[in-house]
């Protein structure tokens, strides 16, 4: 089944290796561009979020990573027009953490409300920028599934997570369960 997925890259975008990139040449699916992926601001980037998902022929799921899980959080919350089917959220940032990077505008504090589609977080035991533990607790606020994969750091590039077949499986999960 051909499904509409929409990749969102993390904060710094993601490179060659990174399993977004895999998966995008391997399915045809298509990155949201982002204007500044160094300083990225909550505002403008739901703006750019919300345009692709209206040019989409159906409702995408959208499969995020690090700093734009917290971007498909703020879309939820916008009151936009436009629905997407689902999300796959891996390694969720945690805005709030006091090492958390402060090149970002409007993302904290985190936002805890429940989201209205189907969701997944998947979380590392060893990831620099949120705890397995803050990572459950996203998931019970988002009531999303919550899937900890272990000691994986980052799941990128860096940490190994090149095609990720194992993700891939998931995603594709969370896809046919929309399409129900």
């Amino acid at each position: 089944m051909d499904f509409a997925v929409l990749t969102l890259a993390g904060l710094w975008n993601s490179g060659a290796q990174h399993w977004q990139t895999h998966w995008e040449a391997r399915h045809g699916w298509q990155r949201v561009p982002h204007r500044d992926y160094e300083t990225p601001d909550r505002d403008e980037w739901v703006a750019e979020l919300d345009a692709a998902i209206a040019l989409c022929e159906r409702p995408p799921v959208l499969a995020a990573h690090s700093l734009s899980c917290s971007l498909v959080t703020r879309w939820a919350a916008s009151g936009s027009r436009h629905r997407i089917a689902g999300a796959f959220l891996v390694a969720p940032s945690d805005t709030d953490a006091p090492s958390y990077p402060d090149c970002t505008t409007g993302f904290q504090p985190m936002q805890l409300a429940r989201l209205p589609f189907p969701s997944i977080v998947v979380s590392s035991s060893d990831d620099v920028y949120v705890s397995d533990a803050r990572a459950r607790q996203f998931a019970e606020a988002w009531g999303s599934r919550f899937v900890s994969i272990g000691p994986a750091g980052h799941i990128n590039g860096d940490a190994g997570y090149g095609p990720w077949p194992e993700g891939e499986a998931l995603l594709l999960e969370l896809c046919e369960q929309t399409q129900r």
